[in-house]
């Protein structure tokens, strides 16, 4: 006897990880930006002791366009349980739609990361705390994100999808 195949692409355990931790993640992210922008992952040697203000600027601008990204999650990812929850096939078009430029960004985000650090990029032990929490925060989106592409533990509608309202 086999289970009953998954009837939402945003079961419960996406939903916390895309919808309320990331978005909590990259609000604090901006509120570290305001708070001390010299806190950032910052390569070998650190920030510079007087910050430019183009430097601030952008770190500011940098955290809020993930904060903003984060709310943007939040937002589209409700509004696909609340009103979406009657049609997974639409409900995996939209959250695709949503996740596969963020997964790009993944990748993206942690290799730019450590490519900023040069040759020090893999003396781990040396790393700062900040960056530990960029890395390992990194993947923690990063690795759910692949395996919601993937469909494991979602509902797929290529799999799972019901064969009379399938179209030809």
């Amino acid at each position: 006897m086999s289970s009953a195949p998954p009837t939402t692409a945003l079961p419960t355990f996406y939903w916390v990880v895309f919808g309320l931790y990331e978005p909590l993640l990259t609000i604090l992210g901006f509120m570290g930006a305001i708070v001390d922008p010299k806190t950032a992952p910052w390569p070998a040697g650190g920030p510079p002791a007087d910050m430019p203000l183009a430097t601030r600027v952008t770190i500011l601008q940098l955290g809020h366009v993930a904060g903003l990204l984060g709310l943007l999650n939040f937002f589209v990812l409700s509004a696909c349980r609340k009103h979406l929850y009657s049609q997974p096939a639409l409900q995996e078009k939209i959250v695709g739609a949503l996740l596969k430029p963020l997964l790009l960004g993944d990748f993206l985000h942690i290799g730019i990361t450590l490519w900023a650090l040069g040759d020090s990029r893999w003396e781990i032990a040396n790393w700062g705390g900040i960056l530990w929490i960029t890395v390992v925060t990194g993947f923690s989106l990063m690795i759910p994100r692949m395996t919601w592409h993937m469909g494991v533990g979602r509902y797929v509608d290529k799999r799972d999808g019901y064969p009379a309202l399938k179209k030809h």
